[in-house]
């Protein structure tokens, strides 16, 4: 087992140089990859860090997905809704300085933000307290010649959240930290002449925050998915398969109303690797994640800068199957709304 797996709370990923690995059961107070390091070599690595956070929202008539991201040579945002019964996809980016977001190390009571002239997007992170006030999602951004306005103000409650899916890992040529959590979440959402309500006893957001140092060839498979129990509380699962270091914890997990259970050895299975739009077959090896994903829509991003690049998409669409608990409680997946991506990147 990796060492401090399962901790309850502590201050900090890195104390006096050293950092903790694990599963642990709450994000550390602080989550700066960069302490493990000084002089030089801190320099260096910052270099290699990659920071963001981002959003996955659920809702039966609007996808939608955002994030605010460094990789401290290029900053940058992106934001996709897809109207359903409109059949229309609308994207909106924008870059900045890397280095430049001051992506926060503590995220209780921060306030991360991406803002350029025409983009807005701004979330706000409650502090600690017993009370676990509610987070927000604030999104301004202007029509362009491409994409309608897009125009949110969401509330997450956190005080109905799930457990959180915290781990830090060594990963072949690099380290990884990423903090997940699902809430549910009300509020409005508006693009172009179309207004989404979001209602709390049915709608959902997937936080995804990673600080983490990869290799320069980097590639991964990645999905999530969530939907509101019958008690009302959140159920769904995160799942990844990507080159790993042995006795690492991997940052799979299946989300019950009773916690945040790990999840290993999880296969990706695609029906047609010809055709852009065909189904996937995703399971764990010990049965516990069996779910067939089918895609709706899809967002690709292709950059090529010099020795640097991406080929990178993210289907939209719904998940059918079940979940499992480590007790063998079952849980029904139909018609979830979730999302599924391939990352390959020189970075």
């Amino acid at each position: 087992m990796a060492e401090h797996a399962g901790r309850d709370h502590f201050g900090a990923l890195v104390n006096h140089g050293t950092r903790a690995y694990g599963r642990f059961a709450a994000r550390p107070e602080a989550v700066n990859p960069l302490d493990e390091y000084t002089g030089v070599s801190r320099a260096l690595r910052r270099l290699r860090l990659k920071e963001w956070v981002g959003f996955t929202l659920i809702h039966p008539d609007l996808y939608s997905s955002m994030i605010i991201q460094d990789a401290n040579y290029l900053a940058s945002s992106e934001l996709y809704a897809y109207d359903r019964a409109a059949g229309a996809l609308y994207q909106h980016a924008a870059n900045a300085r890397g280095g430049s977001l001051g992506m926060p190390d503590v995220l209780s009571g921060s306030r991360p933000v991406f803002a350029k002239p025409g983009y807005r997007l701004e979330y706000s992170f409650a502090g600690n307290g017993a009370e676990r006030k509610p987070h927000h999602i604030v999104v301004d951004i202007a029509a362009t010649d491409k994409a309608p306005a897009v125009r949110a103000s969401l509330e997450l409650h956190a005080d109905r959240a799930s457990a959180p899916l915290s781990v830090s890992s060594r990963v072949p040529g690099g380290k990884l930290y990423t903090h997940k959590a699902i809430f549910p979440v009300s509020g409005s959402y508006a693009v172009r002449d179309r207004a989404f309500t979001f209602e709390k006893s049915r709608d959902l957001a997937i936080i995804d925050e990673h600080k983490s140092f990869f290799a320069y060839l980097t590639r991964w498979l990645w999905g999530t998915l969530a939907f509101t129990g019958a008690d009302g509380a959140p159920i769904g699962a995160n799942f990844c398969a990507r080159p790993g270091v042995p006795g690492e914890e991997e940052e799979s997990c299946v989300w019950t109303p009773g916690g945040c259970e790990p999840l290993a050895g999880i296969t990706f299975t695609q029906a047609d690797a010809g055709s852009p739009m065909a189904p996937w077959h995703i399971a764990s090896a010990d049965g516990r994640l069996e779910v067939t994903f089918t895609p709706e829509g899809r967002k690709d991003v292709k950059v090529q800068l010099g020795v640097a690049a991406l080929d990178y998409y993210q289907l939209f669409g719904s998940y059918r199957g079940a979940l499992r608990s480590l007790d063998g409680a079952v849980y029904a997946v139909t018609d979830t709304h979730g999302v599924c991506e391939s990352f390959r990147a020189r970075l």
